[in-house]
């Protein structure tokens, strides 16, 4: 486990979530903190609130990407699968090849933009094995991982739970367990996705129930953390509740808000 020095001094954490691709304010976002926390999803495949943006229009323009969003909002995500198969038919491109430098060309910017002591881990989104390459020295990568801050244990879980979106860190609902059960208990446990509550998991615009973890719920109310920090949710019809002895906070969607949330203790 590693550690940042402690004392008697009181300490703060800037906590932020679902950059997707905000470079500008992710620079900032450290600023008057001891360090930041990033709980992931820093690639941006697709802007649902400017279809202009993100690596889907780059390649095949603003309309498919509208296209793309009305289908996938309205859960037809068949015709969806079917509609981008047919653009990357005609692309003339191999699909992994051209994410893959899309992504690479974000990460070199993003982790860049990371202060120091910055604690992150990967979003449903991101792609863990380029993570290692563009994390520097200050960045400590961690998912089942623990890291004490100022006297405090930190726990992290990353990635999301199998949905029909199929992103690129979807994982079983028992893997996920598995890590959730190494963490512990903390003082404080940071993960993408939220616990499994209605209020915390619905998308008041996207109109639907996004996945949240059924197994970090119940870690919630058997460990009972100070904390569960977690985002995923956009906008969630909650942002904030105690379950037990546990204050449960989505931090913010950082791509659209640019302020972190602030922990002190």
């Amino acid at each position: 486990m590693a550690s940042v020095p402690g004392g008697d001094r009181r300490r703060r954490v800037h906590v932020v979530s679902d950059v997707h691709g905000n470079v500008r304010d992710l620079a900032r976002a450290g600023e008057g903190a001891d360090a930041l926390i990033c709980l992931g999803d820093l690639v941006l495949f697709l802007d649902y609130a400017d279809h202009s943006r993100g690596i889907f229009p780059d390649l095949f323009g603003t309309e498919n990407a509208h296209r793309l969003v009305e289908l996938r909002t309205a859960r037809r995500f068949e015709e969806a699968r079917a509609f981008g198969a047919r653009l990357w038919a005609d692309h003339g491109e191999d699909r992994a090849t051209a994410i893959e430098r899309a992504v690479r060309r974000q990460y070199a910017e993003l982790f860049a933009a990371f202060p120091t002591p910055t604690y992150a881990t990967y979003g449903n989104v991101d792609v863990p094995p380029l993570w290692r390459e563009y994390a520097g020295p200050g960045t400590t990568v961690l998912d089942g991982e623990r890291v004490e801050i100022g006297g405090w244990t930190f726990g992290f879980v990353g990635g999301g739970l199998r949905t029909p979106m199929r992103t690129p860190y979807e994982i079983d609902d028992e893997e996920y367990a598995a890590k959730i059960e190494a963490v512990g208990e903390v003082d404080v446990l940071c993960t993408h996705i939220p616990p499994e509550v209605p209020e915390l998991v619905y998308d008041t615009v996207a109109r639907r129930f996004e996945r949240g973890s059924r197994a970090l719920l119940d870690a919630v109310r058997r460990t009972r953390p100070r904390y569960a920090l977690f985002g995923h949710v956009h906008q969630p019809l909650v942002r904030r509740m105690r379950i037990g002895a546990t204050e449960c906070v989505n931090v913010g969607h950082f791509a659209g808000s640019g302020r972190p949330w602030a922990l002190e203790w």
